[in-house]
């Protein structure tokens, strides 16, 4: 989908780029390239006077791969969270191309932070006023998302905390550390992708469309230290997060040790008594109390007794 956003005109317009006539019009802002075909990507190669990054070249790795100047404009690659509220949550790369006053971006997924600043761009024509302006509102915009998420992953965990170490707590570790292993994917991919936002916005502050004007660099200046603040944040829940599970872990071999420990003890205790009836049952015929009338009276005195001792034995020693 090839999508143009114009300035002050609301919201994003769906282009046909199979129009041979088609241009991109003086005021554009934003061509957003969702999922682009490869019409679609020639189009806006074409309109813009840039060559665009394929899918794969995207992906890669390499920070010299992610952030580069071309032809006099600035590509920057970062990689976002989304899915974050599903069972999958998962990095995707998002390319932002400042070409000419203009913004391109290339995606093949669809943040929440692209829909809201969508919404807000539409309902304010005065929101967007230019292709710089669209760079900071997105970027603003996908890190208020991630801001969300930590939000959101700092109160599960303190709900995970409350009842690792709840008093009423009767075992089912296994649900807690099933959510403590999702709330640790999520947050270390929202590092990530804070790292990698950082990145990018480092490398923007070299374009001439931000450099050249206070505002811009003022915003960008803001957008970074929320972006350490978010880091630094991340690395709290983490340490948190590692803390809970080695006290879940903890936990549970304390529970298993208890389990252990009323096992161990009874089998002592039954100890005297199987030997007592294991004697006692044998039926040899010259056996000294096999036709004493109290012996069995006897025997049932003795297994309780014995019991009896070493619970008691236990009980003085601490061991129960």
């Amino acid at each position: 989908m090839l999508r143009v956003l114009r300035s002050g005109d609301g919201g994003l317009h769906e282009v046909d780029e199979s129009d041979p006539d088609w241009t991109l019009p003086s005021d554009t802002a934003w061509v957003d390239l969702a999922t682009p075909t490869r019409a679609e990507e020639i189009a806006a190669e074409k309109a813009l006077g840039v060559q665009l990054p394929t899918r794969e070249e995207m992906a890669e790795i390499e920070v010299s791969s992610r952030l580069y100047q071309e032809d006099g404009a600035h590509f920057m690659t970062a990689f976002v969270l989304v899915g974050a509220d599903g069972e999958d949550p998962a990095l995707a790369p998002i390319t932002f191309v400042l070409a000419g006053g203009k913004l391109a971006t290339i995606r093949y997924v669809e943040p929440r932070a692209f829909v809201a600043y969508v919404a807000q761009a539409s309902r304010d024509g005065d929101f967007c006023t230019g292709g710089t302006s669209a760079f900071l509102g997105l970027l603003d915009a996908l890190v208020d998302r991630l801001a969300d998420i930590l939000e959101t992953a700092s109160d599960d965990v303190d709900k995970i905390s409350g009842e690792i170490f709840s008093r009423d707590r009767k075992g089912a570790f296994k649900p807690i550390l099933r959510r403590l292993g999702r709330s640790q994917a999520i947050t270390a991919k929202a590092r990530s992708s804070l790292v990698s936002l950082a990145r990018l916005v480092s490398f923007a502050s070299l374009a001439e469309e931000i450099a050249s004007l206070r505002d811009n660099r003022e915003r960008l200046r803001s957008l970074q230290r929320d972006i350490q603040s978010l880091t630094d944040h991340s690395a709290y829940l983490t340490e948190n997060l590692t803390f809970l599970l080695d006290s879940a872990t903890a936990l549970i071999n304390t529970d298993q040790n208890e389990i252990m420990k009323v096992f161990s003890v009874w089998a002592v205790v039954l100890m005297p008594p199987t030997l007592i009836g294991s004697i006692y049952g044998m039926n040899f015929e010259h056996m000294p109390e096999l036709r004493w009338v109290g012996g069995y009276p006897l025997a049932l005195v003795a297994m309780i007794g014995t019991m009896v001792v070493a619970l008691w034995w236990f009980r003085r020693k601490g061991w129960l």
